[in-house]
């Protein structure tokens, strides 16, 4: 599947672009691994995104993480590492990131139980390399108020789901449209893996079950492929809608372009 993306991606640009894999077991594997690394240095991929699953109670182990960032940055490509925690902020640090990208607890998707006020400086008074700051942010307000509290750039992903060039289905962006400012929610605090999504009849039935002490097992079997089902098929009724408290900000489907200028002509007018 990574092969195949990275030659679509080829195919319509000569742009610099990253690639996003989860940064856990069950996918940086030794087997599975390898067969990454060698696909990065045949495509000579610029840019690798990991997207931790860390939080309170499941840490960036350095036995984990260290052996494998310092593997990609053989490969001389920049190494992006989202973190939740100043002790997984360092662990990726000391193993050679490039950047961390310090996410908050009102991001959507996986997320923490900090939240990016308190996160993000903390992480960036140790980080000693460039933090992009993550949840929370979808307007040039959200890019200033970044800045200050000492991020160099931000990471976005609510705000583009709905992007005119989005691939989502259009179930999914017209939920995010419509979303108030208390629709989102989060499954899975009892097993570590703290997700946020919008409010549906599949969070509604794993949040009774999660409080009824259903093993992981059960959890996971209900949201098996349920993603998928959002993004492709446009169920949002049992899909996962992964969005952010922001999702309430997001009025209107713009083009990429629109966007980044509309929240950089505010930022800049904010930062002067």
């Amino acid at each position: 599947f990574i092969q195949e993306q990275v030659s679509l991606i080829k195919q319509k640009t000569n742009k610099p672009y990253a690639i996003n894999l989860g940064f856990h077991p069950r996918v940086f594997h030794e087997e599975n691994f390898r067969t990454i690394l060698e696909i990065l240095k045949k495509e000579q991929v610029p840019v690798i995104h990991l997207d931790s699953l860390c939080d309170e109670q499941r840490r960036l182990e350095p036995d984990f993480a260290g052996p494998r960032i310092r593997a990609l940055k053989e490969l001389n490509l920049k190494v992006l590492v989202k973190v939740f925690t100043v002790r997984d902020a360092e662990t990726a640090r000391d193993a050679g990131a490039d950047v961390l990208i310090a996410k908050g607890w009102e991001g959507g998707g996986h997320t923490t139980l900090q939240t990016t006020l308190v996160a993000v400086p903390q992480i960036a008074d140790v980080a000693g390399i460039p933090v992009a700051a993550s949840g929370g942010i979808a307007d040039g307000r959200g890019f200033a108020a970044a800045m200050m509290l000492g991020a160099e750039a931000v990471q976005m992903g609510t705000r583009f789901v709905v992007a005119k060039e989005s691939v989502v289905h259009d179930n999914y962006k017209k939920k995010i449209l419509a979303a108030k400012d208390i629709d989102s929610e989060v499954t899975g605090t009892s097993h570590g893996h703290p997700v946020r999504q919008l409010r549906n009849n599949m969070t509604r039935e794993y949040l009774k079950l999660e409080k009824a002490g259903a093993p992981f097992e059960e959890l996971e079997h209900l949201t098996l492929g349920a993603l998928r089902k959002a993004v492709v098929e446009g169920d949002i009724v049992n899909g996962t809608l992964m969005a952010g408290q922001i999702a309430g900000m997001i009025k209107e489907e713009m083009t990429c372009a629109e966007m980044i200028q509309e929240i950089m002509k505010q930022a800049e007018s904010l930062l002067k």
